[in-house]
């Protein structure tokens, strides 16, 4: 019954496909505030971290859909000697989107909130002999929000902020984390804005 009326939901509010527009926001930024049950060898999940990917984004009127594909390099690694040889996180989300009305915000910057969920894949590895190895895809969830604004009819500039967070619990014991495997941090980005 819940799903119905969901679905109902999106068919009145999404509007035609005239006023519907794309969006590539290609981005670069950081990872901040992160926290974890994986091995943490150099304590750099909470540091700020380099960030960078792209979203696609079917947004209507109100609401709209988007993929988002990010990357964060040396996600477990801040000392240039340190055990950790690579890491990093990737994340890859589905999520709806809700913004301000586009004829409310036609010349200014127009704010937007986005959640939904994907996969959260880790990796972590140290030593040339690979003592400790993390390769693991987990479910994860993301919420966030920013403001697009564009400068020309087709290029604008886009800021970003959204909290990433895996769920669920792996009954497995592996030895590379303290307890259920857990990832969680903030990304906050500036993207370009293509729209067509």
């Amino acid at each position: 019954m819940r799903a119905r009326a969901a679905v109902m939901a999106m068919v009145l509010l999404w509007p035609g496909s005239a006023s519907a527009e794309w969006q590539l926001r290609p981005f670069v930024g950081f990872t901040f505030g992160g926290a974890t049950t994986f091995v943490d060898l150099d304590r750099a999940v909470g540091d700020l971290n380099p960030a960078f990917g792209a979203s696609g984004v079917l947004l209507g009127e109100i609401v709209g859909v988007e993929g988002d594909l990010g990357f964060a390099p040396g996600f477990f690694r801040s000392k240039p000697n340190s055990l950790v040889l690579h890491s990093g996180v990737t994340t890859l989300t589905g999520n709806f989107v809700v913004a301000l009305p586009r004829r409310l915000a036609q010349y200014s910057l127009r704010p937007y909130f986005v959640g939904g969920g994907g996969l959260m894949h880790v990796t972590l590895e140290t030593t040339s002999a690979g003592v400790l190895r993390v390769r693991r895809t987990l479910p994860a969830v993301d919420i966030g929000g920013g403001v697009t604004g564009f400068l020309t009819d087709l290029v604008g500039v886009n800021w970003d902020v959204r909290y990433f967070r895996s769920v669920g619990e792996s009954s497995e014991l592996r030895g590379v984390s303290f307890g259920a495997e857990q990832l969680s941090f903030w990304r906050a980005t500036m993207a370009v804005a293509f729209r067509y």
